[in-house]
């Protein structure tokens, strides 16, 4: 064992419990989401009192005023919103709340290991699809939409990590995700980047993705297996194998599990596309196209 137990004060731990007890209580109930979000970001930030004084009509300045309407996450937009696909009424309250996570970010107390794991915690639950029992986020994480992310127990998710479920994301049970890991569910067309797929991807119990890794839309890493520091995966990692470079491939088989490992074969290479997401634009979308490039190669 290479950790050791650590507590906070006892009334530290009061004060933490009694927070999380109320955000939690609030969040579960029938009160709007959004007013939740900007009456607990208003506290953490220390901004009550000039929240006040705005409230009441004071004078502030022009700064003051973007920064106590920023507490509400109905003025805020975030790049996911733009996404013309998405489920409108999952992600009206999902934005709420992954405001709410992303800003908690900010402060001090982000820095609170303690308490920030169980502030964190205890928004997955709100947040995603499914959080199971002893996961801990570090700082810096962020989201596609945050609904459609299904983790499993004892899930380690460490500093600045993009977890992108513009599709769908299932991580399972005591997997392991270090610093600066890029985990994604959707792909661009690479002619027409304007043409997204989603996918559904996939990391099994047990699996560790190290430092800087990156899974491609679709994807599984299998049980327990590895995928080494800086490593791109861009097709299936079996089961118990060790997968390092870029692109990943296995270069070994966890000592002690070769006669369970999962075989390479083809079935790896091709099963991604199998887990590709089907979906449908809403009607009367008026979409745009922000590059407005010529698709057309030159001389056709």
């Amino acid at each position: 064992m290479t950790k050791r137990h650590v507590s906070l004060p006892a009334e530290a731990q009061e004060g933490l419990e009694a927070f999380l007890e109320t955000v939690d209580s609030r969040l579960s109930s029938d009160e709007d989401t959004c007013a939740v979000v900007e009456d607990v970001l208003v506290d953490l930030h220390g901004d009550r009192d000039a929240y006040e004084r705005w409230q009441d009509g004071e004078r502030v300045s022009p700064a003051a005023r973007v920064r106590l309407q920023g507490y509400d996450p109905c003025n805020a937009t975030l790049e996911s919103e733009y996404y013309a696909e998405k489920d409108e009424a999952a992600f009206e309250r999902s934005k709420h709340l992954q405001w709410l996570w992303r800003q908690f970010d900010t402060t001090p107390m982000a820095d609170n290991v303690e308490f920030a794991l169980r502030f964190r915690r205890m928004l997955a639950d709100h947040l995603f699809e499914e959080c199971g029992e002893g996961c801990r986020f570090f700082k810096g994480i962020t989201f596609t939409y945050g609904h459609n992310i299904a983790v499993g127990d004892n899930v380690v998710v460490h500093d600045d990590v993009h977890l992108d479920d513009r599709g769908r994301l299932s991580i399972g049970d005591r997997a392991s995700v270090s610093d600066g890991v890029h985990v994604y569910s959707h792909d661009h067309d690479i002619v027409d980047q304007t043409k997204v797929d989603n996918y559904h991807t996939i990391i099994e119990d047990d699996a560790r993705l190290t430092f800087d890794a990156m899974i491609r839309a679709g994807c599984k890493v299998g049980e327990n297996a590895i995928v080494g520091a800086r490593s791109v995966v861009q097709s299936d990692i079996p089961a118990h194998h060790v997968a390092v470079g870029q692109p990943a491939k296995s270069v070994r088989i966890k000592p002690g599990w070769e006669d369970v490992a999962e075989p390479i074969d083809e079935e790896h290479e091709s099963a991604r596309e199998r887990r590709r997401l089907e979906y449908t634009l809403p009607e009367g979308l008026e979409a745009f196209d922000e590059f407005q490039r010529d698709l057309e190669p030159q001389g056709r």
